[in-house]
């Protein structure tokens, strides 16, 4: 047990409608037991549901950066760093901002220091998460287009006028 406060904040969020709200559950009981173990007293969360780090127009994470300038907490706790950010503009942009503020960004499955093997390791792995949310857009566009030609629903409501047959594939209605 310390013998001072060192104030954490919780950053997480779940990308799309698709996943449940069991995400980010999973990532706060992370978080708060990394917290636990290394002495952090958690005072707040910030928790997008359904917005993609591809961006940086999330409610909570605006917040979340602009409460780091009134100089209510010290450190984020992250679950992974692709939780702060999949775009590496916006990483380097929003991380350069805490360093300003004082702020450590902390991911906690991912371990970094400050060496410059850890740097780059840090480095590659937001390319690689940029790369993964750009690389399945494509493959997932490229999937509803086919599907788009092949006649084959791909969720939602059925359009007016059509029906799904037995393949989910759309048939006029008269």
């Amino acid at each position: 047990k310390t013998d001072y406060l060192l104030l954490k904040e919780i950053s997480a969020r779940f990308s799309s409608n698709n996943q449940r709200e069991e995400s980010i559950d999973a990532q706060i009981r992370a978080i708060t037991e990394y917290a636990d173990k290394n002495g952090y007293v958690i005072v707040e969360s910030y928790i997008d549901e359904a917005f993609s780090a591809k961006s940086d127009s999330r409610p909570a994470f605006k917040k979340m950066i602009d409460d780091c300038e009134d100089g209510k907490f010290s450190t984020i706790l992250v679950h992974k760093l692709d939780r702060f950010a999949r775009n590496r503009y916006h990483s380097a942009i929003y991380k350069h901002k805490l360093k300003e503020n004082n702020i450590n960004l902390i991911s906690v499955l991912e371990q970094f220091t400050d060496s410059p093997e850890s740097k780059l390791l840090e480095a590659l792995l937001e390319a690689l998460s940029e790369f993964y949310s750009e690389n399945l857009a494509r493959e997932v566009r490229k999937g509803l287009k086919e599907n788009g030609y092949k006649g084959i629903h791909t969720g939602g409501m059925t359009p007016l006028g059509y029906s799904l047959d037995e393949n989910q594939r759309l048939v006029i209605n008269p």
